[in-house]
């Protein structure tokens, strides 16, 4: 995005930003592609949680089995229309680092998290059109399942399940100091590129990115905390969300808690992997899983909401 020319920006702002245009081109797009295939007893995985705590590896590890569909790079803008997407001649993207300058690339083929353009539609068209966008997903692809990362699903599991009930949930969780300031560096990362490219920050919120920049949402709302610039917000906001999510989920079986320093251990991603009814083949790259966790030092924060952190991390 960040070297989108005047007219790849116009598009994406002109598309991304009307439900009107996008809504019309589902419809257009049910028309000419649509075959209703029975998805209820397919093992749908949605990768949701907070940011920065593998969601992304989490994603390409699973999409490089070659077994789901996943919305990718080209879909966008058409991201409700798939299939319509692929009359769009988009020049080719060369391989390239993410914006998060966090050493994971990406190119056109990518699978990324576009479907809460989607999501952000009221429960009644959600429950009437999920199982049609998803078959008009895995149709563009010619797959079967389905591989979504949103990390705003974490609200929807209910309804997800109520229409998709053989999906799996995989929700992971990292350190809470770890993931805290992990989470405030891109903050300020994003901050900085939305200054200085306004684009950026329009691309963003179209995609209901908020976790970072100018226009940051809190998942929950503060409690002590409410200053983006301190660490204490980002533990509280931590503390809130896997304290609330363990005890909404922690005996629901389709909902698979991971821990992102075990990520790197093949042991454990080979029971992940059998949980999940896949088999360890030659083509699932082990090579997505990076422990980035690092000793932070002269960082001043609230000892006792560590603890409380610390204490739900355990649980997991």
């Amino acid at each position: 995005m960040k070297n989108y020319n005047f007219i790849q920006r116009f598009l994406h702002d002109f598309v991304l930003s009307k439900k009107l245009i996008n809504k019309s081109l589902f419809e257009l797009e049910k028309i000419f592609y649509l075959k209703k295939y029975d998805l209820k007893h397919q093992s749908h995985i949605f990768i949701t949680g907070l940011p920065r705590s593998g969601t992304t590896s989490l994603l390409n590890f699973i999409y490089s089995s070659g077994e789901y569909a996943s919305l990718t790079y080209e879909n966008v803008p058409f991201v409700l229309s798939p299939n319509l997407s692929k009359l769009y001649n988009k020049s080719s993207v060369p391989l390239k680092e993410r914006l998060h300058k966090d050493d994971i690339y990406f190119d056109n083929s990518s699978p990324e998290a576009f479907d809460e353009i989607f999501f952000n539609n009221d429960e009644l068209f959600i429950k009437d059109e999920l199982s049609n966008y998803i078959n008009l997903i895995i149709q563009s692809k010619k797959k079967n399942k389905y591989l979504s990362k949103n990390n705003l699903n974490f609200k929807r599991i209910d309804l997800i399940l109520s229409i998709l009930p053989n999906s799996f949930f995989l929700i992971p969780i990292r350190e809470p100091l770890q993931h805290s300031f992990s989470l405030m560096n891109q903050h300020f990362n994003f901050c900085k590129l939305q200054k200085n490219n306004d684009f950026i920050r329009r691309y963003m919120n179209y995609l209901g990115h908020n976790e970072f920049g100018l226009e940051h949402k809190s998942w929950n709302k503060p409690i002590l905390y409410n200053e983006f610039q301190n660490i204490n917000y980002w533990l509280e906001q931590w503390f809130i969300f896997y304290d609330d999510i363990y005890k909404k989920y922690k005996l629901n079986n389709k909902c698979l808690f991971i821990k992102y320093e075990k990520l790197s251990d093949d042991f454990y991603i080979e029971n992940l992997l059998k949980k999940l009814n896949l088999i360890k083949e030659n083509n699932i790259n082990l090579g997505f899983f990076k422990n980035k966790n690092k000793e932070i030092n002269n960082l001043e924060y609230d000892k006792e909401l560590y603890e409380k952190a610390k204490l739900t991390y355990e649980k997991f």
